[in-house]
């Protein structure tokens, strides 16, 4: 969960050959600010009401070049670009709203994962499978996909590597295939959620369009790459048992002894809880237009009456104390995105702000781009958010920071390309969630390498023509939403 917000901590094997996120994003704001010094800023002569169109542009005249190092009244200096990041937006949007809606959707899931729920639910799907293991496998993956959509998943996946290397095992497989029902499936999940709160909420916001919204063209694209992922690992599995002669064999031989003991009448109260929950957010998301004040609630009040059932059953053996120090470590995993969001929000600071009638070095780059981009049709152009998406997830992996950095560029670029706002959101989801299945500086991804005992290059040749076909169907996914009108 955490991991897809903050991955700027690296394991021991990428520390020294990546930088930290946060330090990419500094060298962005050096930049920025230097070329406040050199570079004319502009703005769009918009009619009100109108679209965004090249022609709008004009280049302010009496804009003076640069800011000063720092300021101590209202103007905005370089000094204080992360203070103004963090400080602004309002309850709704951008920092402020989004800020209070991480730390409190954070620490609500650390709640419920403390619960051991969702882990016990895991851990009930293998030991009570009695069929053949070679459907167990797409189960898994199934399963591990659906965490990565609704909980977003990431770090957490890591454990399960390290319990179900040894189980497969028992059961013919070998250790890459751990790694795909456990990792690889959560990528997939996160990257094609429909209510991801840790992703797909956030770049909404950014991008100004309702939350949660587009919900059933998403929850199509899940379909399609979950099923696609699940027959890529079912063949992989197959082809393993054929290698080494083995038949299937029943999922009651495999030591699965390390996940935690079956589900008890609390967790199912819990599981069913939960259920309930993001029935009651996407239902308030669609019938009464709840937004990230209200979603945030939403989460918390799951969290209460699920710590509320383990309390009152007292076989959990958690106490009140617990689940709040469970709240406070959630909360503070989400502090590094925050600084991430703030972060990026000041670089748009130091270029002049978001506003299109500004003069701004932000509305000089976006008018640039586009002239670059204004030829190609709008299917080319959603493809071409997508390709920049996937590249720049190699530079900065959270995926908040990524959001938070990208979408003010790439929203009014939609704008100007005839792409939907929506459309660039999914480019976004796929670029950052699909990526994160290769990227040496994914945190999770190594991990979970880690876990299985894979090294990362035999990883990247194994997955290498897997990445591609996923990038075939996100090119696909975000080509049909342009040709779809997707909003």
């Amino acid at each position: 969960m955490a991991g897809h917000l903050n991955h700027s901590a690296s394991s021991p094997d990428t520390s020294a050959k990546s930088l930290d996120t946060l330090v990419i994003l500094f060298v962005l704001a050096l930049l920025a600010y230097g070329a406040g010094f050199v570079v004319a800023p502009g703005y769009f002569d918009t009619p009100e009401g109108a679209s965004l169109a090249v022609d709008q542009y004009r280049v302010a005249d009496d804009a003076k070049g640069g800011m000063p190092l720092f300021s101590a009244g209202e103007e905005t200096g370089f000094l204080n670009f992360l203070f103004e990041g963090l400080v602004s937006g309002t309850r709704n949007g951008a920092t402020i709203g989004l800020m209070a809606f991480l730390l409190i959707v954070g620490g609500a899931f650390a709640m419920i994962m403390r619960t051991g729920a969702v882990e016990a639910l895991l851990g009930h799907f293998i030991r009570a499978d009695r069929t053949p293991s070679a459907m167990l496998v797409p189960g898994l993956f199934l399963s591990f996909s659906l965490c990565g959509a609704i909980f977003g998943m990431g770090e957490e996946a890591i454990v399960f590597t390290l319990v179900l290397v040894p189980a497969l095992s028992k059961a013919g497989y070998d250790a890459i295939t751990a790694v795909l029902v456990t990792y690889v499936a959560t990528q997939v999940g996160f990257a094609t959620s429909w209510m991801n709160p840790f992703s797909l909420v956030i770049a909404q916001g950014i991008a100004g369009v309702p939350a949660l919204s587009g919900m059933e063209y998403r929850i199509a694209v899940w379909g399609v790459f979950t099923l696609f992922g699940c027959a890529f690992t079912y063949r992989y599995g197959q082809s393993l048992l054929r290698k080494h002669g083995q038949v299937a064999v029943t999922t009651d031989t495999t030591d699965t002894t390390a996940l935690s003991p079956s589900l008890n009448r609390s967790q199912i109260m819990i599981l069913a809880i939960v259920a309930a929950g993001l029935v009651w957010v996407m239902w308030g998301v669609v019938a009464e237009g709840y937004y990230l004040p209200e979603i945030a609630t939403q989460f918390l009040a799951m969290a209460l009456a699920s710590a509320l059932v383990s309390l009152l059953s007292r076989t959990d053996g958690m106490t009140a104390s617990d689940f709040a120090a469970a709240f406070r470590d959630g909360a503070a995993q989400m502090a590094p995105a925050v600084i991430v969001i703030a972060f990026a929000k000041g670089i748009v600071y130091l270029l002049g702000g978001d506003d299109a009638g500004v003069p701004s070095l932000l509305n000089t780059l976006l008018y640039h781009i586009a002239g670059v981009t204004s030829g190609l049709t709008d299917w080319l152009s959603a493809a071409a958010m997508l390709l920049f998406q996937s590249s720049i997830n190699f530079v900065v992996v959270s995926g908040s920071g990524q959001a938070a950095l990208t979408m003010p560029l790439m929203t009014p670029l939609a704008d100007l390309s005839g792409v939907s706002r929506q459309t660039a959101v999914l480019a976004f989801q796929l670029g950052d969630g699909l990526t994160n299945i290769i990227c040496p500086a994914s945190a999770a991804l190594m991990g979970c390498l880690s876990a299985a005992k894979v090294e990362w290059v035999t990883w990247a040749k194994f997955i290498f023509k897997f990445q591609l076909m996923l990038l075939g169907l996100a090119l696909g996914a975000v080509i049909t939403a342009a040709f779809i009108g997707y909003s």
